[in-house]
C-alpha cells in the first residue's frame, strides 16, 4: 500500500459519533488492510455467505463497461484501494439490501438509456443519496425545524430532543469526507421512523422505500452534520450556529 493511503487509514478516528454504527466491523477491517494494502481482501472476508456481491480488484471492470451494470450483471463490486472503496465496501456489508435496490435501479436506467454525460434525475437522485445521503429518526418537531431551515429551533430551542434522536450515514463518499471533518460539510437526509431500532430493519425498510417516484424528486433535505449536539465539541460555542455560509436561511418563495 502506498504510504499515502496507509496514512489515510490511519487518519480514521473510529471513536467520532457518526461512525458509532460502523466502528465494529470498520475498525477491524481497516486495521486488516494495515497488515495486507488489498481492500476488497479485507471486505470480502467480512462478507457473510449469501451476501448479495462479491469484492473484486478494480481491474476486474472490463474496460468500456459501466461500473454499476457490471456489479447487476455480475454481483462483483469492483475496488479499489483507497478510503472510499472501503467505505463503499463497509455500507454493502452493513445495507445490502439498500445497495442491492440502489444499484438494480442504475442499472435498469443504464439499460434503458446508455450512460450519457448527464444523468437522467433519477440516476442522480440515486447517486446523490448513495454518495452522500443520511437516515434520521427523529421527532416530528425536529423534522419540521430541519425543513423549514430554522437552525436556532433545530439545534438550540429544541437541542434535548436529539437525545431521541438517530442520524445513520449512509453515503460512502459522506463517510470519506469526514475522516478529516470540516463544518461545511452537508449530508442529504430521507426520513426514517423512529420506532426502527436495528441496522437490519433499518436496511430493509429502506431498502423498500427506494422506488422511481418520488425518489426521482430528491426527497431529501440538507442537514450540516457537525451541527448535531455531541458530534463536534465546537457547536456548543455561542455563535457556531450564526454561520450563514454553512446554517442557510430558507430560500425566499418565487414571486406571484
Amino acid at each position: 500500500m502506498a504510504a499515502g493511503v496507509s496514512h489515510a487509514f490511519d487518519a480514521i478516528d473510529w471513536s467520532a459519533p457518526w461512525l458509532a454504527p460502523w466502528c465494529g466491523l470498520g475498525q477491524t477491517l481497516a486495521q486488516q488492510v494495515q497488515g495486507d494494502p488489498s481492500v476488497h481482501r479485507a471486505l470480502q472476508t467480512a462478507a457473510p455467505q449469501g451476501a448479495p456481491v462479491v469484492f473484486v480488484p478494480q481491474s476486474e471492470l472490463p474496460e468500456g463497461t459501466a461500473y454499476e451494470q457490471y456489479i447487476w450483471d455480475t454481483r462483483r463490486v469492483p475496488t479499489r484501494d483507497n478510503l472510499h472503496d472501503f467505505f463503499n465496501g463497509l455500507v454493502w456489508l452493513r445495507f445490502p439490501h439498500t445497495k442491492r435496490r440502489l444499484n438494480q435501479l442504475q442499472a435498469q436506467a443504464i439499460a434503458a438509456d446508455g450512460v450519457q454525460a448527464v444523468r437522467g434525475p433519477l440516476r442522480d437522485a440515486l447517486t446523490v443519496f448513495d454518495e452522500n445521503g443520511a437516515v434520521l429518526q427523529a421527532p416530528e418537531a425536529l423534522w419540521a425545524a430541519l425543513r423549514a431551515r430554522d437552525w436556532q429551533a433545530l439545534f438550540v430551542d429544541l437541542r434535548p430532543l436529539w437525545r431521541q434522536a438517530r442520524l445513520v450515514l449512509f453515503g460512502h463518499a459522506l463517510l470519506e469526507k469526514l475522516v478529516m471533518p470540516r463544518k461545511p460539510m452537508v449530508a442529504h437526509v430521507y426520513q426514517a421512523p423512529l420506532a426502527i431500532e436495528s441496522i437490519a430493519i433499518l436496511d430493509a425498510w429502506l431498502a423498500q422505500e427506494i422506488q422511481p417516484q418520488p425518489w426521482a424528486t430528491k426527497p431529501f433535505t440538507p442537514l450540516p452534520v457537525l451541527g448535531i449536539p455531541g458530534w463536534w465539541p465546537a457547536n456548543e460555542a455561542p455563535g457556531f450556529y450564526a454561520d450563514a455560509q454553512v446554517f442557510r436561511p430558507p430560500r425566499a418563495a418565487a414571486p406571484a
